[in-house]
């Protein structure tokens, strides 16, 4: 029996810090949440004692030696000293579990204003290790020797697409193309240039194969970053100089052994949309302004397409190769760039499409800014389609 659906959150982000993404001068994660606390309560136009809790994400332990980084936004914000800070994980969902736990504090009413911090130093750690602690968010007991990593579990990924489907090379890059084109627009952007489809679409020396059929231009990046969020009640945000409100915030989890499920056919990705779009009160992803998916890898972005509902089962070359999925199309998705094109500082990533969407929402895009951005979709996820968030925001003041 279907779980009934619960109303969504009262509560809004009335305020937001962002840093670049890429390999940043930042020695250590300590500094790069420095970058972004403060900045955030700013931005809110609050004092930083005003804040009540703070939600620090961080990917498991590997890309950093301190692995208790919960207190280190102390150094930075010594007035959140006696406060309640919990650091949260759920794999390249990361930040967004920091945010609905946030939410989930300010539903309880213990206090007004939440901190959530997300960041990650990624580029220091030589590129096997990267991929070996990467490996955490698959099921080691059957995925450890996957070649290629985590990059070789979406490449096995695309091979059972393309065997059910048929060859979606060209959706791929131009899913890639799309990404790269609109990064140029995002001052945060890793890489802000636009490569075209055709050097999306072919094999060279400059974009090899990493884990066939994915070429360089179908994986995300490897980045340094950090974003935060200031989160507060419905009534406290209709005071504040600027509110985005959550119409929706879902989690929901899957399997982690990909062969426990279809995997081509993300069935928690669509569990969480179905979910975020009966709370939001809306009947179909149409219905949004735009949306920001994570595309780690190009045929995530491909296969999202269908478990938002945008297109049926098998269908998702549709949405890109038609231009409905482009920045003047019929649901702009990765206006942002994407992880593709933005970066994926993994505990970042979720508060930084937050980010993003608020300020989309809020006419504050600067070059990236779409007309008429009502109500914006955002999913998050951890692993291979394993923990899946969705959020619908809309501008409430």
């Amino acid at each position: 029996m279907r779980e009934t659906t619960m109303p969504g959150p009262e509560a809004c982000i009335v305020g937001w810090a962002h840093t670049p993404f890429g390999k940043l001068e930042e020695p250590d994660l300590e500094a790069l949440l420095a970058r972004v606390g403060r900045a955030a309560i700013e931005d809110a136009g609050i004092a930083p004692a005003e804040i009540d809790a703070g939600f620090v994400g961080v990917f498991g332990e590997g890309f950093t030696n301190q692995g208790f980084p919960a207190s280190l936004v102390l150094q930075s914000v010594p007035e959140l000293r006696f406060k309640p800070i919990t650091r949260f994980e759920n794999a390249c969902a990361t930040g967004t579990a920091a945010i609905h736990g946030a939410l989930d504090f300010l539903a309880a009413k213990r206090g007004r204003f939440a901190l959530v911090l997300g960041a990650e130093k990624m580029t220091a750690t030589p590129g096997a290790k990267v991929g070996d602690i990467l490996l955490n968010a698959s099921y080691r007991k059957t995925e450890q020797d996957i070649q290629g990593g985590f990059a070789g579990v979406f490449g096995r990924i695309a091979e059972a697409y393309f065997q059910r489907y048929g060859d979606q090379s060209d959706a791929l890059a131009a899913i890639a193309a799309k990404n790269h084109a609109n990064g140029v627009d995002n001052p945060w952007a890793q890489m802000r240039k636009d490569l075209g489809f055709a050097f999306c679409r072919a094999e060279s020396e400059k974009n090899p194969f990493v884990a066939p059929p994915l070429k360089r231009t179908d994986c995300s990046l490897v980045s340094d970053g950090a974003a935060a969020l200031v989160i507060t009640d419905a009534e406290t945000a209709r005071a504040m100089g600027k509110s985005v409100r959550f119409r929706a915030a879902v989690q929901v989890n899957d399997y982690l052994p990909i062969a426990a499920r279809d995997i081509i056919r993300f069935e928690g990705p669509r569990e969480a949309w179905g979910r975020a779009l009966a709370q939001a009160g809306l009947g179909a992803a149409t219905d949004l302004s735009f949306v920001e998916t994570h595309d780690c890898f190009t045929i995530a972005e491909l296969i999202e397409y269908e478990a938002m509902g945008l297109v049926p089962e098998g269908q998702g070359a549709r949405a890109v190769l038609e231009g409905w999925t482009a920045k003047d199309g019929k649901l702009p998705v990765n206006r942002s760039g994407g992880l593709k094109s933005k970066g994926h500082p993994i505990g970042a990533t979720g508060i930084s499409m937050h980010v993003l969407t608020a300020m989309q929402l809020t006419g504050t895009a600067g070059a990236m800014q779409l007309p008429q951005a009502e109500i914006g979709g955002i999913f998050n996820m951890g692993g291979a389609a394993v923990a899946n968030y969705v959020s619908i925001l809309e501008r409430a003041g």
